[in-house]
């Protein structure tokens, strides 16, 4: 279900997701109705630009498309551009 909510959002061309470094393993955990952002937790710690890196590639595997964090670089809040 997820998934599925995650692939109809990117349609827009934006995603808003709340990161969670340091997590077990890649996965979209949850959807978030009133602030309209995905939780997403991710394996790499949040040092160096490691999360994002790890985030950006983990969105781009999963919808087959290009994606871009727009803001939130240094903020568990960020917002993606899908391309």
């Amino acid at each position: 279900m997820l998934k599925e909510l995650l692939l109809e959002k990117a349609k827009s061309g934006t995603l808003k997701v709340e990161i969670k470094p340091n997590a077990v393993r890649n996965e979209v955990t949850g959807w978030i109705p009133e602030k309209g952002a995905f939780k997403v937790s991710v394996k790499a710690p949040p040092k160096e630009g490691r999360a994002n890196m790890e985030l950006v590639k983990f969105l781009s595997k999963l919808l087959k498309r290009e994606v871009r964090i727009v803001s939130g670089h240094t903020s568990k809040r960020k917002v993606l551009k899908v391309l």
